[in-house]
């Protein structure tokens, strides 16, 4: 298993949460983004930055994606696509995309974009509180931890 984290519009918060567990668990953890930034040096820790554009860092992502990898993004087309490859998605809220959810969340988002392209205000998401960051931590965590139990 392999983590792989869209990068771009994922929190610090989340990607130090990410940054401990791929060194307590010693899973691979790249993170993809059209833009630098920094990472700890850890040899269980890359990142890859990708040009400027529609879906790029997307692209890369589902590119190199494996059955059972864990992808962390809010990024619903992309989690629908890689979870059809059978790799594992969760949003950087904590909440787990499967096969059985994500078809909801595709329409709820199509419908939000008809909503905004005629001009009506759908607000935006709330600010991460603490328990998002807790339910992320504790998502991750059962994740991992399946993941290595199946390693041994």
């Amino acid at each position: 298993m392999k983590v792989w984290v869209d990068a771009d519009a994922c929190p610090k918060v989340i990607k130090d949460i990410l940054f401990k567990a791929a060194q307590r668990t010693k899973i691979h953890t790249t993170l993809v983004a059209n833009h630098a930034m920094s990472i700890p040096p850890s040899e269980y820790i890359q990142f890859v930055q990708v040009a400027s554009g529609f879906d790029v860092a997307d692209d890369e992502i589902s590119k190199h994606i494996q059955p059972d990898d864990l992808l962390i993004s809010s990024d619903i087309p992309l989690a629908d696509e890689v979870i059809d490859k059978g790799a594992v998605v969760l949003s950087p809220r904590g909440e787990l995309y499967t096969k059985e959810n994500i078809r909801a969340r595709l329409n709820m988002r199509d419908f939000l974009d008809t909503l905004r392209s005629s001009g009506i205000d759908t607000g935006g998401q709330a600010a991460m509180s603490a328990g998002d960051r807790q339910l992320f931590a504790n998502q991750l965590d059962k994740i991992l931890t399946k993941a290595l139990k199946l390693k041994i």
